[in-house]
């Protein structure tokens, strides 16, 4: 297709943000309004364990079967209306995934184009780079690979978007890929209908941006989002649309009539969801979100415009998963009264039943205390203890200790229950990021007609890879950051505050104790086996305020789970906001980590749920919910 005329607008709308999200979402955007291209991330660290392990059943599988099942439902009606769709649903198979949509367009009778990219998948690669001198560091412990203790079972480079745009060029009507950043899915299409090129650095800065805010669906129209209470129809929200122009801004917004809200607020939300700094790398370029600028432009529309770039460093972030053992958790109700005493009981108890803790690869106890005093119902009035083991023998974790915790019903605390049956471990995985030079990683494209086009690397930017314990940049980014702005404060080192920047003047010394959030919001995520919890004002006086009181020493207090772990903060004054980014606190990933919450969901809530002083005029001046239907 010629490139677009400046004013054109090209509608790129989002049916997914994560593998398991709303089987309707591609039918509903079709019948909502106008859509030029439909897009859907399934794909995330986790994600490419899960698809491992279903085409270790079947060698067919490794993609993301509900994409297929949606495609079942509206591939004629993309096909009716020129609809292009574009997924990152093949996984770690895209060229099976491809000949079965093809296989699908003939059983409803369609002549579709399907192409498909390849190239990501290096684990075969592995062990020659190893040999030639590549020691595939950890990005945030520096451990070489050769210490991980397990052979990877995957290892995918995050590509950009020109195999995207080079499919679409070349006819397809459908584009299915492997492990492609996140915003690639807008990438592509943008370049591919304006005709950019490898330099075109800010216009394709502002497709990162874009292609972030609208990658976790419909986390931009209201999901997840602090003040929901200002939401209507969160019961059913829509999912985003990228109205993307020649210019690289776009206006973000959701059909009319659909449930949910396009605000300056849940953009700024998503826009801070698993980052670290204002240089957010992508493998086609680094995108200043410094430069962000974010416009109410009407009723659930909101202007994206003004991003800066600049060329993406030379090496390829690598997601590489390993088996790291086995696992299992047992967990047990305390009721009443002696919690504290009960809890003891019991980890006496499975330490003599077991061995002691030290006969497991890893053990963590965590008592976690929901209980209150004089509670008005039996379930108010109990705490748990919850027990995970880890270790590489599987006869371990299993029936060993989840009977030996069952036995214990008739014989331990009063009231003594658990939340499940005894039962076998299960398998887990470890996140291993790391870095490859480019020009050992071969992008190909795969045409509808068969034609392979090998993708020449883009110009990059020659600066070396950041050090061990530096910011790796965001965890979906696929590229390693080109600078780190600050090393990660240590525990016991300076706070790592810096002055508040940005417009605003710090509200007067008046102050009423009140939950953070009372003006605050948060959201947070994971980054490997990093958190990370952007936090924004609403005003600029609100900003000037966070700045000046969030220090990295205030945060730990706030978070004394991060009291002995590294610490970046990060200023966005744009978008009235700080980020920060916690070392270690989620273990070796999400699927490895025993954190409740493992992936770091709901840390951005509970900061929010921390008293604090709060300046009277910035309580005074906080909008006031109204009653969202």
């Amino acid at each position: 297709m010629a490139p677009g005329r400046a004013d054109e607008v090209l509608r790129i709308a989002n049916c997914s943000g994560f593998f398991g999200d709303r089987m309707a979402a591609p039918r509903e955007l079709l019948e909502g309004g106008p859509v030029d291209v439909l897009t859907g991330d399934y794909l995330a660290e986790l994600t490419m364990l899960i698809l491992w392990k279903s085409r270790q059943r079947d060698d067919s599988l490794g993609y993301a079967r509900t994409f297929y099942r949606q495609m079942e439902d509206v591939l004629g009606t993309c096909m009716d209306r020129g609809v292009k769709v574009v997924a990152n649903a093949g996984g770690l198979n895209p060229a099976g995934l491809a000949d079965h949509l093809r296989r699908l367009g003939a059983t409803l009778g369609l002549d579709v184009a399907v192409a498909h990219v390849e190239g990501d998948d290096i684990v075969d690669l592995l062990p020659s780079l190893q040999a030639g001198g590549n020691p595939l560091d950890h990005l945030d412990t520096g451990r070489p690979l050769s210490e991980a203790g397990s052979a990877p079972v995957s290892a995918n480079a995050y590509l950009g978007g020109f195999g995207i745009a080079e499919a679409l060029a070349g006819g397809a009507d459908v584009v299915v890929t492997g492990r492609v950043t996140d915003a690639s899915l807008v990438v592509g299409p943008a370049v591919w209908r304006f005709g950019w090129d490898r330099t075109d650095w800010d216009r394709l800065a502002g497709a990162v941006a874009v292609g972030h805010v609208i990658e976790c669906g419909s986390q931009t129209t209201g999901g997840n989002y602090p003040f929901f209470r200002e939401v209507p129809g969160l019961e059913h929200p829509g999912f985003p649309i990228a109205e993307m122009a020649a210019d690289g801004s776009a206006v973000i917004t959701k059909h009319p009539g659909t449930g949910g809200l396009v605000s300056v607020g849940t953009v700024t939300a998503q826009l801070l969801y698993e980052i670290a700094g204002p240089l957010y790398p992508n493998p086609d370029v680094v995108a200043d979100f410094s430069t962000i600028r974010l416009d109410d432009v009407g009723p659930d529309r909101v202007r994206l415009s003004g991003v800066r770039g600049r060329r993406a460093p030379e090496g390829l972030k690598v997601s590489v998963n390993l088996l790291g053992g086995w696992r299992n958790t047992m967990t047990f109700v305390l009721t009443g009264l002696d919690v504290e005493e009960k809890a003891a009981l019991v980890r006496r108890t499975m330490d003599r039943a077991l061995g002691g803790e030290a006969s497991f690869a890893d053990y963590d106890a965590r008592l976690i205390r929901t209980d209150a005093p004089d509670a008005p119902t039996n379930e108010q009035a109990s705490a748990q203890l919850r027990i995970t083991v880890k270790d590489p023998d599987p006869d371990k974790v299993g029936r060993r200790f989840s009977n030996a915790a069952t036995e214990l019903a008739l014989a331990s605390y009063p009231c003594f229950y658990l939340t499940s049956p005894p039962g076998e471990g299960s398998a887990y995985g470890v996140f291993w990021p790391t870095l490859v030079p480019r020009h050992v990683v071969h992008e190909t494209v795969v045409h509808h007609d068969g034609r392979r086009v090998a993708m020449a690397p883009g110009p990059t930017d020659t600066a070396p890879a950041p050090s061990p314990g530096s910011s790796p940049g965001p965890s979906e980014t696929g590229v390693s950051s080109p600078l780190a702005p600050s090393a990660p404060s240590p525990p016991s080192g300076p706070s790592g505050s810096s002055a508040p920047s940005g417009p605003g003047e710090v509200p007067g010394a008046t102050t009423v104790r009140l939950p953070l959030g009372t003006v605050i919001g948060a959201r947070s995520g994971d980054k490997g086996g990093n958190a990370n919890v952007g936090l924004w004002a609403r005003s600029a006086a609100g900003f000037a305020w966070l700045a000046a009181e969030l220090t990295v020493e205030r945060f730990r207090q706030l978070l004394p789970e991060a009291w002995d772990l590294a610490v970046e903060r990060f200023e966005l004054p744009n978008l009235l906001a700080l980020n920060f980014v916690v070392h270690g606190l989620l273990g070796e990933g999400v699927a490895s980590s025993t954190r409740p919450d493992p992936q770091a969901k709901s840390l951005g809530e509970y900061l929010r749920s921390r008293v604090v002083d709060l300046p009277v005029a910035l309580v005074d001046d906080a909008p006031v919910p109204p009653d969202a239907p």
